[in-house]
């Protein structure tokens, strides 16, 4: 047999093999994922409130959970520290920082959104509801954008109107 014939041989039986190994049954891993598989997982809020929890809170519940789970980051009443300053702050949020929940973020669900999944830093998604209700309404209260005593909840937090709803620039709108 040729060197060419050898080759050509060998390369067929190849192909042969490779096709019928990608036409092979699965190695079995995993399993189908059900709705109910997803559902702990299926958690955004959106702007109109969509998907918000049964819960509440108000700014007093929020300062008590924010003195124990956030200020050591966020700094004392959210002032800043490590990470960014979440109260007060430049009337006009600048590219070159200065963000802050009252003159950046354009819905309120957002701020409700974003704890919910990414806080605590160190143990995200593991505030409650309700918690996450409380955290919010301090926030809102301490940007002066709600009442001291108003309570958050699934029906209010998406009635709260953000100053800079009608600026907010998304920066990649083509990926939206």
């Amino acid at each position: 047999m040729s060197m060419r014939k050898f080759v050509v041989a060998a390369g067929a039986a190849a192909l042969a093999f490779g096709v019928s190994v990608a036409l092979a049954e699965s190695p079995k891993l995993g399993k189908p994922i059900t709705q109910s598989d997803l559902a702990p997982w299926d958690i955004n809020v959106f702007p109109d409130g969509s998907n918000l929890p049964p819960g509440s809170g108000k700014a007093a519940d929020g300062a008590k959970i924010f003195a124990v789970k956030c200020a050591v980051c966020h700094g004392e009443n959210g002032q800043g520290g490590h990470a960014v300053r979440l109260i007060g702050g430049p009337p006009k949020a600048t590219l070159d920082g200065g963000k802050t929940i009252s003159n950046y973020w354009p819905y309120a669900t957002t701020v409700f959104d974003y704890i919910r999944r990414a806080m605590p830093f160190t143990q995200p998604r593991s505030l409650t509801d309700q918690e996450v209700y409380g955290l919010t309404a301090y926030l809102l209260a301490g940007n002066k954008l709600i009442g001291e005593g108003d309570e958050m909840n699934a029906t209010t937090l998406p009635k709260v109107t953000m100053p800079n709803r009608g600026n907010f620039v998304i920066r990649f709108p083509d990926r939206i």
